[in-house]
């Protein structure tokens, strides 16, 4: 069986379509499958229509989460409560292509445990946007060691491979970075990003921000690795104007040099600022992950409603 996975916030207007398409696609290609959709946290009907769809298709079934808690732990819930042999994750607009699944699940048959769907074409993006993607999954791709410029959520994973995920204690979680991690035989899929169907996107740039820190912070020490890197740079370009400085001492012509004292303050504090902040950071995640509280907390399921 297939386990599709529909991370939804407040996609109310989306959640029909995307049961109706993607189950009349497994229909055609006589695929078993069930459908989770996870309410994120929606302000407006996302689980209401959830649970009518439910209702209407035995395949659906839903989660609510108490509060937004983000797509990472949508996805990780949603493969908490899968029970399929393979599950695929799925943006509920379908921007992501549903028929690309057909490809996917071919490939899994033939012995791939991680099928990747990989972007040829972004889509109605802004040139903001784009940037910044490209920016951080070039950071990403370095650290990680495989290309993650054009990779997306949208990707097949064996039940394998949904254990080993499970099996993480960690609660900070970058699911499409960590598919990579785990090793598995994989395999790619090529698909163009297409418009939404319904509604806006709901990621503005200061969640992006929040989202693209957050990965990075959680999978990889490159920050840290950054400032030892800009800080040998630094002590490297100080050595240079305290050799300078001297020179220009024993040969009488050294100038009063206050300008150069401010600048190097300047630089020297900016640069100390933003080292401790980086390790701040890092400190506030361990901090979280001792805690220990759970990744997502679920206030509703559609099985309790239909036992009401």
């Amino acid at each position: 069986m297939l386990s599709v996975i529909i991370p939804s916030y407040n996609e109310e207007l989306n959640i029909e379509l995307a049961a109706e398409t993607v189950l009349e696609l497994m229909k055609k290609e006589q695929i078993d499958c069930e459908l989770i959709f996870i309410d994120d946290g929606s302000k407006d009907k996302t689980f209401e229509k959830i649970t009518e769809c439910s209702e209407k298709y035995r395949e659906v079934k839903g989660l609510n989460f108490s509060r937004n808690f983000g797509k990472e732990a949508a996805i990780y819930a949603g493969l908490e409560e899968s029970k399929g042999d393979c599950a695929v994750i799925l943006d509920c607009d379908l921007q992501f292509p549903p028929e690309k699944i057909i490809e996917m699940y071919s490939l899994w048959q033939d012995g791939f445990e991680v099928v990747e769907g990989i972007k040829t074409d972004r889509g109605n993006e802004g040139i903001f946007y784009r940037l910044f993607a490209k920016s951080f999954y070039n950071i990403m791709s370095y650290f990680v060691g495989v290309d993650m410029q054009s990779t997306s959520d949208f990707k097949l994973v064996d039940r394998k491979v949904i254990d080993a995920l499970l099996s993480l204690p960690e609660r900070n979680t970058f699911f499409r970075a960590l598919s990579f991690w785990s090793g598995f035989k994989s395999a790619q899929v090529e698909f163009q990003v297409r418009d939404r169907k319904n509604g806006k996107s709901k990621w503005s740039f200061k969640k992006l921000t929040k989202y693209a820190v957050s990965n990075i912070t959680s999978f990889t020490t490159a920050p840290l690795q950054l400032i030892t890197v800009f800080g040998s740079i630094l002590l490297l370009f100080l050595g240079g104007m305290s050799v300078q400085t001297l020179v220009r001492f024993f040969l009488g012509q050294s100038a009063e040099g206050f300008t150069t004292v401010i600048l190097l303050l300047l630089l020297i504090g900016g640069s100390l600022m933003m080292a401790l902040g980086i390790i701040g950071y890092y400190i506030a995640r361990i901090y979280e992950e001792v805690k220990g509280r759970p990744r997502y907390i679920i206030s509703k399921k559609t099985d309790d409603e239909k036992d009401k």
